[in-house]
């Protein structure tokens, strides 16, 4: 369960205020909310994930860059979620910047207390942004991911996998489902 504080910040507000602070925290409606404390499963996953983004874009030999947590992203005025893992193509992120400007890949780890947020109100934040191509939604209990992807003519749509490839495109990267889940 998120703990929320009872101050109202915009996000430049949120992230002065908050950077440096222990635990990760997210700002929704102008509120901070400490997120919960994470399973070591939840954790492995975390890791597995941003260790398979970062394998992808080295075989792709694209220009992009994989984030673990810790980056924040943007929603609007009053919104900023921190995902568990992300991709950010073109230019390099500054490395003082709390941001990752322009996600093109989110990637999201649920556990039973944040389940419906993230398939919901964080799903349709990250596709509020231009840049946000594909956002997956990684399930620990059921070895599923949902991938929530950016049709061509700009619609959304998603599919759930639980084994083989899964493309996205752009930037053209290749995962192997299996790679996101501890053997």
């Amino acid at each position: 369960m998120a703990n929320a504080v009872a101050e109202t910040l915009d996000v430049d507000g949120f992230l002065a205020a908050f950077e440096g602070r222990e635990g990760r925290w997210e700002l929704r409606g102008g509120l901070p909310v400490k997120l919960s404390a994470e399973t070591a499963g939840h954790v492995r996953v975390k890791g597995l994930a941003f260790r398979a983004l970062q394998d992808a874009i080295t075989r792709a030999r694209v220009p992009c860059e994989a984030f673990p947590e810790g980056l924040t992203v943007r929603i609007d005025r009053m919104n900023a979620y921190e995902p568990d893992a992300l991709v950010q193509c073109g230019a390099a992120v500054a490395d003082r910047s709390l941001e990752a400007p322009n996600p093109v890949v989110v990637i999201e780890v649920i556990s039973p207390s944040s389940r419906a947020f993230d398939r919901g109100t964080k799903r349709d934040g990250y596709f509020s942004l231009p840049s946000v191509q594909h956002y997956l939604v990684l399930d620990p209990e059921q070895r599923t991911v949902t991938h929530n992807f950016r049709r061509a003519d700009g619609g959304l749509d998603s599919h759930d996998l639980r084994s083989g490839a899964l493309r996205l495109h752009p930037p053209g990267l290749d995962l192997d489902v299996a790679s996101l889940f501890p053997t």
